[in-house]
Parts: C-alpha cells; sequence; structure tokens
C-alpha cells in the first residue's frame, strides 16, 4: 500500500496536527508552542546541573540545543521526555505541565529517539515497529486496523519496508537506526526528541539519517527537538539553534543568523571551533575561549526579532 493512499484514507498520518485533533483555520491551536520549558532547575545532591534554564519550541520546526559536555544538554533531554522531575520550574506541552499527564498520554504525544538502539537483536523489524503502537491499544493489547495502517506508513516513510522481516542483527547501523525512528512515528507524536541521533554512525550514513529528518519535517510538519554536539550537521539541519552553557540558554536565534551573527562569548567560542576544509586557513585559525565572565549579572536580551541572548544588565557585553 503506497503512503498517499494510506494518507488519504486516515488523513492523521504525516500530519500531526489532525492527528493531534486541531482544525484547519483554527488561529489559537496554531498559536500553542509544541513544548515550553520555563525556568528549569535540576541538581543531582549538591551538583547543580540546570540554573534556570528556558526555551520554547516551536511547532513544525527544527529546533537544536547544542553545548559542551556536561552543560546540561541531556539532563534537559530526561526533563522534557519525563525521566527526570524537575526541582524547581514547569515543562508545558501544547500548554499543559507535563507533570499532570499520564505517561501513556504523554507517550502517545512525544517519542523519542535514543542515540543507541538497545532493543533485543532476535526481534525482527516489523515487530520491533510495532511496539511504537503500545500507547494507543485498548486493554486486550491488539492491533485493529488502523494500528497495521500506521506501522505501514512509518516503515515506508523511513525505508525499512524492504528488510521488515529481518532480524535487527542482520542490520547495518544506519539500518537500525532508520527501525527506531520508525517505531517513533508509529506512536503518531506530536513532538519528536531526539539525543544525538547520528553521534553513532559514520558520516556517510550520517547524511542520509540527517536528510530524512530534514524530509519528515518538510513534507509532513514533525516538531523535532535535537541535543547535538556536531557543528556542522546543525548549521545544515535545523531552523532554530540554542546554546547551553553551565547550565543556562545562553543564546537562541534562527540558524542562518547564530552563525553568521553570534552575540554571546561562549556562541563564538563553540563555532571558533569548526574545522575549515582549508589547509592554509586551518593553521590559522585562533580558537577563542570563554571562561564565564560577565554571566552573573547576564539577562535575557532580544538582539533582534527571534534573537535573543545572556547579555550583562548593564550593557557592556560579555567578554571572550
Amino acid at each position: 500500500m503506497q503512503t498517499e493512499q494510506l494518507k488519504k484514507e486516515m488523513p492523521g498520518i504525516g500530519n500531526p496536527g489532525v492527528a493531534a485533533g486541531e482544525q484547519q483555520g483554527s488561529g489559537e491551536g496554531k498559536k500553542k508552542p509544541a513544548m515550553e520549558v520555563r525556568d528549569v532547575h535540576f541538581a543531582y545532591g549538591k551538583n547543580k546541573i540546570l540554573k534556570g534554564a528556558s526555551l520554547t519550541i516551536e511547532k513544525g520546526r527544527i529546533t537544536t540545543i547544542m553545548g559542551a559536555n556536561g552543560c546540561g544538554k541531556s539532563t534537559l533531554f530526561s526533563l522534557m521526555t519525563k525521566n527526570l522531575v524537575p526541582g524547581k520550574g514547569k515543562i508545558f506541552l501544547r500548554g499543559k505541565n507535563i507533570s499532570n499527564l499520564r505517561l501513556n498520554e504523554f507517550a502517545r504525544k512525544v517519542a523519542i529517539v535514543h542515540q543507541y538502539n538497545t532493543a533485543s537483536d532476535d526481534i525482527t523489524v516489523e515487530r520491533l515497529i510495532s511496539f511504537g503502537r503500545t500507547p494507543h491499544l485498548g486493554l486486550m493489547g491488539a492491533h485493529k486496523d488502523e494500528d497495521e495502517k500506521y506501522i505501514q506508513w512509518a516503515m515506508e516513510v523511513t525505508n525499512v519496508t524492504e528488510y521488515r522481516d529481518r532480524e535487527l542483527s542482520r542490520l547495518s547501523g544506519g539500518q537500525r537506526q532508520r527501525v527506531a525512528i520508525a517505531r517513533s512515528l508509529c506512536m503518531e507524536p506530536e513532538f519528536l526528541v531526539a539525543d544525538e541521533p547520528i553521534a553513532s554512525l559514520d558520516v556517510s550514513i550520517q547524511a542520509q539519517i540527517v536528510n530524512l529528518f530534514r524530509h519528515l519535517q518538510e513534507e509532513h510538519g514533525f516538531t523535532f527537538l535535537f541535543i547535538a554536539h556536531d557543528l556542522a550537521m546543525v548549521e545544515y539541519l535545523c531552523d532554530r539553534v540554542g546554546v547551553m552553557y553551565h547550565g543556562k540558554l545562553v543564546e537562541l536565534a534562527p540558524s542562518e543568523e547564530l552563525y553568521s551573527n553570534p552575540v554571546h562569548p561562549y556562541t563564538k567560542t563553540l563555532l571558533s571551533a569548526i574545522p575549515v576544509p582549508d589547509p592554509i586557513r586551518e593553521r590559522k585559525r585562533v580558537l577563542q575561549y570563554y571562561d564565564g565572565e560577565g554571566m552573573e549579572n547576564s539577562v535575557w536580551t532580544e538582539v533582534s526579532p527571534e534573537h535573543f541572548a545572556m547579555l550583562p544588565a548593564d550593557g557592556k557585553g560579555c567578554s571572550i
């Protein structure tokens, strides 16, 4: 069965807005962001990881959070996927506090793509993907015709149909990651969150997965949040980029704007580390370093439309 035929039979397939019950032309529904993180704090014992992180994920766009190891990216990911509970602050999914959502209800709205696929090697591709329908099943736990159609669509859109009967042990790393994405799509999510989904893949396979994510966003309107450290991939794939430093978001801007006009000194430090594909220029490249000076009295400032950064309240600017 072809994807277009499936979409005609079930309008919600490949259209997260319809699946979520939005009405065409409903202005109020379109204004709601996919997710909001408001002044979230988190600590492991006395070790403070997040120190007031705030972020808005716009519906239908690809947003990335990047930063150095230990800056709090993965902790924020765990909080946004209900694997951890904020010590302070709130996280909202389409206007609802996620702490008030039952896990089964949350699982129908938010799909997770992990860096590593840890499912048993003995399971077949189609069987694994079908697990994505679990949050939608009734008490009997049996698949209905609707479930089978979603499974079929997810396999087709991720190009895994040809090896649906293979066991995971017979798949390459890129194929396994496509299967993981298909399982996530099978859940009819409004929002997909991915924690470094291509970090474990070789470069040629990375490009295929990145193009798949871009296709899903452009053709099917999915909303994505990526946790990433590959600066070149982020520039190519994402619509908006947030930069984290020591548990706080220090800059947020459209991708092109952030890469061409970084404002916060830590953002400049990160971007200065991108390798240059020119041996002469690479030898002359000067790496910048930021030690956190000026962060204590910084406030969230609108630099230009859709471009925000943590800058000192006295207007003097941080220094590298």
